[in-house]
């Protein structure tokens, strides 16, 4: 079996990610796709194992297997996160709405690391730009700034939310390079502290419910055992 072949017929969920999941896309957006595929249990009891993730076949499209994804969605990855928290579903069978009720399952106070450690070394790339070109990449730090937001907002209320909302516009000032570097410096600093301000407070468990994600697993691989492998 080919790996394109998992994802267009193992696919469990897919979802639209980026600029357009956030309210942040204009005309001249790309259209990042993002899904999960149930590689068949068979697959796994040959030498040669299904791979963790698969890019394509379509353009800006990525995916990831099950296992994988819960892996890492365990461990606060934000762009996994995110990815389960897409406002744009494509596509869903009983397996992926599953998985999707699962959602609080993976949230813990571990985000704050783990979407603080990300968002410094996003930092850094900027600080690097304004040395070397004495300008940021003007989207990335728009994209750094929901971030923090979308961070902050996490810890504040036990819910991760995509959308950007009423800062639409604010946002893509700062895409289009209309906001001083200083100030967008600025707003960055705020929001590390209110993100940290939220921490003290927050309502997420200390840790993600791996056994109730592990239950998920487990049954969804012994269903998958009771069909028979495809050729390939």
């Amino acid at each position: 079996m080919q790996p394109e072949d998992l994802v267009r017929d193992h696919t469990i969920y897919a979802c639209v990610m980026g600029s357009r999941a956030f309210g942040l896309a204009t005309d001249a957006s790309d259209t990042d796709r993002r899904g999960v595929y149930l590689a068949p249990t068979a697959l796994f009891w040959r030498f040669e194992k299904p791979p963790a993730h698969v890019e394509g076949p379509g353009e800006e499209q990525f995916s990831w297997e099950l296992e994988r994804f819960c892996e890492l969605a365990l461990r606060g990855n934000p762009n996994i996160l995110e990815c389960l928290h897409s406002p744009l579903v494509e596509h869903l069978d009983d397996t992926g709405r599953e998985l999707l009720s699962l959602r609080g399952a993976f949230l813990s106070v571990k985000v704050y690391d783990t979407f603080t450690r990300y968002a410094l070394g996003q930092r850094r790339k900027l600080d690097a730009d304004v040395r070397t070109t004495g300008a940021p990449r003007w989207k990335h730090a728009m994209h750094l700034l929901r971030l923090l937001a979308s961070c902050r907002e996490l810890l504040r209320t036990g819910e991760l939310h995509l959308d950007v909302g009423d800062q639409r516009e604010p946002l893509l000032a700062v895409k289009r390079g209309e906001v001083p570097w200083t100030a967008v410096e600025s707003r960055m600093t705020r929001l590390a502290t209110e993100t940290e301000t939220a921490l003290r407070h927050t309502p997420l468990p200390p840790e993600p419910d791996r056994a109730r994600v592990a239950d998920f697993l487990f049954r969804t691989r012994r269903d998958s055992a009771s069909e028979p492998p495809r050729p390939g």
